[in-house]
């Protein structure tokens, strides 16, 4: 191990870059960074660990979600400042839900063209209305990692659990006065607004999908 990492070239932060790809198909799946912590904990589990750059910390890929990688095969380049990790994949890569991080193509125009044959197919793992919720928890889960500007979920996060609390209680106030006025469109649309500022409270605390399936599956 000692020797694998007096070997690469770490960058001024103690940072290399991993390319992620499907071992058996060869698809390139993401692209992440990993410190000398990283590597070391990958090599003893076989599950990708990562750096987060945006949080400071060591994290293993599906810790929340469950899309863990399985690490088959570790390459490195011929310069030392680059990783290649071959792995089984569960589920899906992205956090949108497509298998691979790079589902995006740009054509010689310069125009971004998407390849929904890459997308994730939920139905074949959990129904497509837990697919929806599984989705919008993990680009929550990853506005908190890797805040974006102008992001109403960071600004949510960066005001804090009051900022949240407050907004999950006006929501709940929505949903009641939207009920009273027998109102299905106004309904709907209020209980998919409390329902996202839950999940970001979720997120906040701790707490997965799962864990509210569980108790849910308890109480059936």
């Amino acid at each position: 191990m000692t020797n694998l990492l007096e070997q690469l070239k770490f960058d001024e932060n103690g940072l290399i870059p991993a390319i992620v790809q499907d071992a058996q198909s060869g698809q390139v799946l993401m692209l992440g960074y990993m410190n000398k912590q990283a590597i070391e904990k990958t090599l003893q589990t076989g599950r990708m660990h990562y750096w987060s750059r945006s949080r400071q910390k060591l994290w293993m890929k599906g810790e929340s979600s469950g899309h863990v990688q399985a690490v088959q095969e570790a390459w490195f380049d011929c310069d030392q400042d680059a990783l290649l990790w071959k792995v089984k994949q569960t589920t899906a890569a992205c956090h949108t839900g497509n298998y691979s991080c790079f589902y995006q193509q740009i054509t010689n125009q310069g125009k971004i063209v998407e390849h929904s044959s890459q997308v994730f197919s939920p139905e074949k793992v959990y129904s497509s209305s837990a697919a929806i919720l599984r989705e919008l928890y993990q680009v929550i889960v990853d506005r908190k990692e890797n805040p974006r500007e102008g992001s109403y979920t960071n600004y949510l996060f960066e005001k804090g659990l009051d900022k949240i609390l407050k907004k999950v209680g006006e929501e709940s106030a929505e949903v009641i006065i939207a009920s009273k006025n027998r109102s299905k469109e106004e309904v709907t649309y209020e209980v998919s607004d409390l329902l996202y500022h839950l999940m970001v409270l979720l997120v906040e605390q701790g707490i997965s999908l799962e864990d509210i399936y569980e108790e849910l599956w308890k109480r059936r």
